[in-house]
């Protein structure tokens, strides 16, 4: 009875399993490409498959062109985003300024009403003690 499991395997023991493992992939129910990438091309047969690697060739060309398009096109969404976030910034950067301004100009108008009322009552006090030294006046007499 062979050992469960060897710790050290020698040359012979791998080469074995290989050959045996591509005698059991290369039986009779095995396909005509299976036996192209386990055996690789033949003199006479050849010929024929040939037609096969133009055709998987030309599907592989397919693909590339297929990515070279995406990548086009993920450069280009990329060139979008660039230039969509360079104007969120523009936009953050004009809304900030907008901001900072209506704030000055929120507290310049502030003042403003501060100095009418201050002026109005001025008058009205100004008035009020014309009207009392008026009266005073009027009344010593």
């Amino acid at each position: 009875m062979p050992p469960k499991f060897k710790r050290h395997l020698n040359d012979d023991d791998v080469t074995g399993s290989v050959k045996s493992e591509r005698r059991n992939l290369l039986e009779d129910d095995s396909d005509e490409e299976e036996d192209f990438f386990l055996r690789g091309p033949s003199g006479p047969r050849f010929g024929p498959r040939n037609d096969k690697i133009k055709h998987v060739q030309n599907q592989v060309d397919e693909v590339i062109d297929v990515m070279q398009e995406n990548i086009t096109k993920v450069i280009e969404r990329g060139e979008r985003l660039d230039e969509l976030q360079d104007k969120s910034e523009s936009l953050s950067d004009n809304a900030t300024a907008f901001s900072n301004r209506s704030k000055q100009l929120r507290r310049q108008m502030w003042w403003r009403g501060c100095k009418i009322k201050a002026i109005m009552a001025l008058v009205a006090v100004t008035l009020l003690l014309v009207i009392i030294i008026l009266v005073v006046v009027k009344y010593h007499t």
